[in-house]
């Protein structure tokens, strides 16, 4: 039985001025103009749960900050039991292994499992890290446009594609995997022989009635498949660095721990990386369902308002996440007038769909107090008003 949480306020605004945060202090980076409200990069405006910052400042207490391990019982048992309590999934403590960040495992494992100029299946619209990592490695990009089977099928028959770079839920559509879609990606990539890297980092804040489902039940024995993830995203800690994987053949993990040691010298691990990890899956749950609770209500609130103003939009909230994915094309708008109207006249930095390879579409964070999620929602209204054909 599900316990009520307990008071957490989602409202309260916290200033995040002068923390070197990339969405606040840095949002002329990407849009030419300081000082705009910005509803830009992944993270949230919350503080993290109590529970997780109450095991940071105990670890500060005690003072001496060395070198320390992630091999060990508190990390790994608090990942199996997430996994067995939210995810229904039994995973095994020997197939988990570390990494500074869900990019970094990404990019490991397509060195493991390809060669430069081998294919990459990822699809569209995608996540902007991804093509980026992919060019990065020398491998090649390979398109598919989301729900698009027959693509798929074609693109992972081709002889020089070695690898499916899943987004699981996806970035930034928001979109939920049934257990029947991942079952025949699944079938897909056995007759093609394409090993499966799962980007499970959205997984914990899935939308019911959807429930997320870990790749790892769909990989199979001695299948080359991974699962790469982070309590980063759910708990918003990104900030603390460190993510960890599920790795389902024993030789790939071993190369993969190899290289993280050896060749890139990273067996020493963020500590508090681990602390806020381990204080996350033991005891912030409660956190976590009150966040998704208020999550939906943000969503629901930029449904209201989008219906409200545009009702041929026919808007709905996504299944999975904090990020509005909105349709703007049939309004008839040009994408850098649109900008242009956002940013100068309303004062907001939105995500342009182009960053995602989808012209015509805007990604609005609202992982935010209500306030300004609403504040955001109106000022995407009158942008839209302004340059709508």
């Amino acid at each position: 039985m599900r316990l009520p949480p307990p008071a957490y306020d989602f409202d309260a605004p916290v200033d995040r001025h002068g923390t070197w945060c990339t969405q606040w202090d840095y949002v002329e980076d990407r849009f030419g103009v300081p000082d705009l409200l910005p509803f830009t990069i992944s993270d949230m405006d919350f503080e993290t749960a109590p529970e997780v910052l109450r095991a940071l400042r105990g670890r500060l207490d005690h003072g001496v900050l060395g070198y320390s391990r992630w091999r060990q019982s508190d990390f790994l048992s608090a990942i199996v039991d997430w996994y067995g309590s939210r995810h229904r999934t039994a995973v095994d403590p020997d197939a988990i292994v570390y990494g500074p960040s869900v990019v970094y495992q990404i990019g490991r494992l397509l060195h493991l499992w390809s060669r430069p100029g081998d294919g990459v299946v990822v699809h569209t619209p995608m996540y902007d890290a991804f093509p980026k990592t992919i060019a990065a490695h020398e491998r090649r990009l390979l398109a598919c446009p989301l729900g698009d089977w027959d693509a798929l099928e074609r693109l992972l028959a081709r002889p020089d594609t070695a690898i499916l770079l899943l987004c699981s839920p996806h970035n930034p559509t928001g979109h939920v995997w049934t257990r029947e879609e991942l079952d025949r990606t699944a079938a897909l990539c056995a007759r093609y022989g394409v090993a499966v890297i799962s980007d499970e980092i959205h997984a914990d804040l899935a939308h019911p009635p959807h429930v997320h489902r870990p790749w790892a039940l769909h990989g199979g024995p001695g299948a080359r498949w991974a699962v790469v993830t982070s309590a980063s995203k759910s708990f918003n800690i990104p900030a603390l660095t460190g993510s960890y994987g599920i790795i389902g053949d024993p030789a790939s993990r071993d190369a993969y721990l190899r290289h993280l040691k050896e060749a890139d010298g990273l067996s020493s691990p963020a500590v508090l990386s681990l602390v806020g990890h381990i204080a996350a899956y033991r005891e912030g749950g409660r956190w976590l369902d009150a966040l998704g609770d208020y999550l939906r209500g943000n969503l629901a609130s930029v449904a209201d308002q989008l219906g409200a103003a545009f009702p041929g939009l026919n808007w709905a909230p996504p299944q999975a996440g904090y990020l509005a994915w909105i349709d703007v094309r049939p309004l008839g708008v040009d994408d850098e007038a649109l900008q242009r109207e956002l940013i100068e006249t309303q004062k907001v930095a939105v995500m342009p769909g182009a960053a995602y390879g989808a012209p015509g579409f805007l990604r609005l964070n609202v992982g935010c107090p209500r306030v300004k999620a609403e504040r955001g929602t109106e000022a995407v209204i009158a942008a839209l008003r302004a340059v709508a054909g």
